[in-house]
């Protein structure tokens, strides 16, 4: 996965420090290993996929992860994009 500039900002005592994925879906190497999460929290983009192919809404995965659902369509959509450049070689 191609990154962007890595990013520091304080957030109260702490120096945060991530890659900007989407405005809301960031990789930050410090947390779950660097896999997408939420921006700001702990919570792995891939939880509210598993959600939706469980029959969750967007409402209720928003809900239930206390994020918008704005960032729950940008994981979606950066998943999509992930499928999309994905290829066997022939």
């Amino acid at each position: 996965m191609e990154y962007r500039v890595l990013v520091r900002e304080q957030v109260g005592d702490d120096v945060y420090e991530y890659y900007p994925l989407t405005e809301h879906i960031v990789a930050a190497p410090s947390v779950c290993n660097g896999r997408p999460t939420f921006k700001y929290t702990r919570i792995e983009a891939s939880g509210a996929l598993n959600l939706m192919a469980a029959g969750y809404t967007l409402e209720q995965i928003a809900a239930r992860y206390e994020v918008t659902i704005v960032a729950v369509e940008e994981a979606v959509r950066l998943a999509a994009a992930r499928l999309e450049e994905w290829k066997v070689a022939a």
